[in-house]
């Protein structure tokens, strides 16, 4: 199987999981609407669970990307001798061991100073929220540490090129707390601690359910000694990857604090628009620039430190091609049915015709930037895996410093669309950098990899104009058919015959221009038939 039809196999089994995942998340989510609505207990559910989440973020999912990965990817291509395969494990050890220590220290540092550490992200002048918001993220706050456990048996399986077990867990995550909430609500004191039980329950089993694969993998995780934990050189090469990293997550998550504190200015409900705008954005991004990012990091960790540049080079612009075949696409009917798919997914009770407006508003201007997140995603790996953490950390502050500036001087004027107009624009502006940074890479020759890309982007912005036009004209007759019903006939099928028609044409046009891409999944296809 040549290197196209492999990742062009791996991301999309993986892209199907991480599928699932996202519908699965989306009923996690009608879940705590029906059990908690937008209430106080709801509000203080959501704050107590974005404090644990905010530091996997910053610390678990940055660690093991960025610095464990391509350090862990070096061990194996030195592990040739039994000498060599022994400082591997040594260096599973050591990470684990580190890993551990420092999470559950901070774990209950952090049990400890709850009430201070809400006093940050929580105002409310109801005693009794609050006092819940201290219960909840009590029982919550260890998810940290067995998430991060979680994240480094992912890191060990996707650098030997396993994905499935890691893309599965977040599939029994979000069937655990819906579960859990469901069956638990009857005897917690409220269904907001049922929920965070089932937090902590589903995490525990993402680790628990990974790490059989890590031992069928002939890899051990045991605990060391503190002393050569922190002594193990590949660790300490881990911390001094992982903190100017840091800093740039850190950048990103102000980044969304800063913007939601700038909409408030702009009137009611543009908080919510923005949220629910993001949610959907999200949804659609992790499906693709997700799941290919993660499959090419041990690639291109090999090809660097062998000096493959021209494979480095191929491999990048393999995957920000199959990433324009899936974003650029999705972005344009996305545009022409986002009033019909924002009603399918989110209208109902108090979500009415003007939430729809505002979202729709918002959406509209979001979508345009997810091809420029989705390449981010994609190049970003590019520079980890030649151990280069400094580029992208600085692509990301300046990333932050163009949206919040723009964001400051449109938000008056535009509301909601400003804020996300320089949202988008901070993206393409971060995409402009990212290439740059590379350019000064003198083995890889950036200006052939940006024609490419660009050649081939403007040849998909093409054809699905091309294929906006058989939808766009009769859209408006599909949607009379079926309106009056409940929202998932008057809403679900005039999406589901359009996307139908719409990826139909899209299919057609891609097979008249003969293109590689669908070349290669559709031998994939017919070989796997």
């Amino acid at each position: 199987m040549n290197k196209k039809s492999s990742l062009l196999a791996k991301g999309l089994s993986l892209s199907a999981l991480t599928l699932l995942s996202r519908i699965l998340g989306l009923i996690r989510e009608m879940t705590k609407a029906r059990f908690l609505g937008t209430s106080a207990l709801s509000d203080a559910f959501g704050i107590a669970f974005m404090i644990p989440n905010l530091f996997r973020r910053l610390f678990a999912e940055n660690s093991v990307s960025v610095a464990f990965i391509p350090t862990f990817k070096n061990y194996l291509e030195d592990s040739t001798t039994p000498e060599k395969k022994n400082e591997t494990q040594d260096f599973i050890s050591a990470t684990f061991t580190l890993l551990t220590f420092l999470t559950t220290v901070f774990v209950s540092i952090g049990m400890i100073l709850t009430p201070l550490i809400l006093r940050i992200f929580y105002k409310t002048e109801d005693s009794c929220a609050m006092k819940e918001a201290e219960i909840l993220t009590r029982i919550m706050f260890p998810y940290l540490a067995v998430i991060s456990v979680a994240a480094l048996f992912q890191g060990i399986l996707n650098a030997l090129k396993i994905f499935s077990p890691s893309g599965f867990t977040p599939i029994l995550f979000n069937s655990i707390v819906i579960a859990s909430t469901y069956i638990l609500s009857r005897w917690t004191e409220n269904p907001a601690r049922a929920m965070a039980i089932g937090v902590i329950l589903g995490g525990s089993v993402q680790a628990f359910f990974q790490f059989p694969f890590v031992l069928k993998n002939d890899w051990k995780v045991t605990f060391t000694s503190l002393k050569k934990a922190f002594s193990n050189p590949g660790t300490r090469k881990v911390i001094r990857l992982v903190g100017p990293t840091i800093i740039g997550m850190a950048g990103y998550q102000i980044n969304d604090i800063v913007s939601s504190a700038l909409a408030t200015r702009a009137g009611e409900g543009v908080v919510s628009s923005l949220q629910y705008s993001l949610r959907l954005q999200e949804l659609i991004l992790g499906i693709c620039a997700v799941t290919i990012g993660t499959v090419i990091l041990p690639d291109l960790t090999g090809f660097a430190k062998n000096k493959m540049w021209e494979e480095f080079k191929n491999l990048i612009s393999q995957s920000v091609k199959i990433m324009a075949l899936i974003a650029i696409p999705i972005t344009f009917y996305a545009l022409i049915m986002s009033e019909n798919i924002i009603c399918l997914i989110f209208s109902g009770g108090k979500f009415k015709e003007e939430s729809v407006r505002m979202t729709m508003d918002v959406f509209n201007w979001h979508i345009i930037g997810l091809f420029f997140i989705a390449v981010n995603r994609i190049v970003s790996p590019a520079f980890y895996a030649q151990k280069n953490t400094k580029s992208p950390t600085v692509a990301g502050l300046i990333n932050f410093a163009v949206n919040i500036a723009l964001a400051s001087l449109l938000v008056t004027n535009f509301g909601g669309k400003g804020i996300a107009f320089a949202l988008t624009t901070a993206s393409a502006v971060n995409t402009i950098i990212l290439f740059a940074f590379l350019s000064k890479t003198k083995d890889i020759q950036v200006g052939d990899l940006v024609k490419s890309i660009v050649t081939y982007s403007l040849k998909i912005i093409l054809l699905s104009i091309a294929a906006s036009a058989s939808i766009y004209f009769i859209k408006d007759r599909i949607i009379a058919m079926f309106e009056g019903h409940s929202k998932l006939i008057s809403h679900g099928i005039p999406v589901a015959i359009t996307g139908i028609i719409f990826g139909t044409a899209g299919i057609i046009l891609l097979a008249l221009t003969k293109d590689s891409i669908l070349k290669a999944a559709s031998r994939k296809i017919i070989k796997r038939a």
